[in-house]
């Protein structure tokens, strides 16, 4: 079982990171921060239609403030999806804000809502954790998802990843006779092992969606990430495997019933061949990732030295103990594609 030690601290962004973000577009100016959202006057606990509380508060502005702060929110939308448009946005208009008071960085959520048809739509306001937006980037450039996010000082904006949190998807779905088990199952596979790669963690149930595409025959399904704070920051290997979180074990057990070793195998290589493919595609921005993440301290030293040994253990690599940082470690871990595409070949991953 994978265990967090604890919420970690936030990392700012550094000069080299914003360097990156300002190169490829994802640093720009906005007409609100993440600290002018903190100027509510009241709030109110968030119900979801069951009646259960969602952990989420709705906030309220004064009508002083709130005009322009609902203009200011209303252009950040039209930032992230018209390129600042705002002539396509005065159909639009914001229904309601939210903060989440238990999360590790506080986001707000602001729901925006289409008035000529009532179709509504999310996105998040955060503080900029350096850790989140490594990795969003590297979600973005090695995984099948595309995500829309820009920096500007110390907030993040993040589009809002579609999806059924897996949570409630294993409560709800998992027994429905309509389900493709071995599809569930094979995705799953896939997930664990883009997670692993790029050392991604923390990924138990509550910190990734379920995304359901009908097909002409059947459905797909797509696992996602949503929650990007432990990119690279815990020392044990396990934290960076989907499968070992208890949470998850319904759907392992999916996994272990209908699939064999082997096509668990054929799976994990499929997924890191598709890795190593997106790697080439997108090479110089890699790199310049890379570069950047190299020079970070995005971790306690005890993790760095526990996570490099057993991964060099693991790998049967020893590079890995030269390694001094995070960002070393996953530039090794992504080379890992190329240089030991085999690797799965005595492993059984579900064991």
């Amino acid at each position: 079982m994978a265990l967090i030690s604890k919420k970690k601290d936030l990392f700012k962004v550094s000069k080299e990171l914003r360097a990156y973000l300002e190169k490829y577009e994802r640093a720009i100016d906005l007409p609100i921060t993440y600290e002018s959202l903190l100027r509510y006057d009241n709030s109110i606990p968030l119900y979801d239609r069951d009646g259960n509380d969602t952990l989420w508060e709705t906030v309220f502005y004064s009508q002083d403030e709130m005009k322009d702060i609902h203009y200011a929110l209303k252009s950040i939308y039209s930032i992230m999806k018209t390129s600042g448009a705002m002539d396509v946005m005065e159909h639009l208009s914001i229904d309601r804000v939210d903060l989440c008071i238990y999360g590790n960085t506080q986001p707000f959520r602001v729901r925006i809502v289409n008035n000529i048809n009532d179709n509504f739509d999310y996105f998040y306001i955060k503080k900029a954790d350096a850790s989140r937006v490594y990795g969003l980037e590297l979600e973005h450039l090695l995984s099948p998802n595309k995500l829309a996010f820009v920096v500007h000082n110390e907030t993040l904006i993040e589009e809002h990843i579609v999806g059924i949190p897996a949570e409630q998807f294993i409560k709800k779905h998992l027994g429905s006779p309509h389900m493709n088990e071995t599809r569930l199952a094979k995705e799953f596979v896939k997930f664990n092992e883009r997670c692993f790669v790029r050392l991604l963690g923390d990924m138990h149930s509550s910190n990734f969606v379920v995304d359901i595409t009908p097909d002409f025959e059947e459905v797909e399904y797509r696992l996602r990430a949503i929650d990007f704070d432990q990119q690279s920051y815990e020392g044990r290997r396990a934290i960076y495997l989907p499968q070992f979180y208890k949470q998850n074990n319904p759907i392992i057990k999916l996994g272990l019933k209908n699939m064999t070793p082997e096509t668990v195998k054929q799976y994990q290589r499929e997924e890191r061949t598709l890795i190593a493919n997106r790697m080439k595609v997108e090479q110089q921005r890699i790199e310049d990732l890379m570069a950047a993440m190299k020079t970070e301290t995005l971790s306690k030293p005890v993790f760095v030295k526990q996570l490099r040994k057993e991964l060099a253990d693991f790998y049967e690599e020893k590079d890995f103990l030269e390694c001094t940082n995070m960002g070393q470690i996953v530039e090794l871990s992504l080379a890992m594609l190329t240089k030991k595409p085999d690797l799965y070949k005595d492993i059984d991953q579900y064991k």
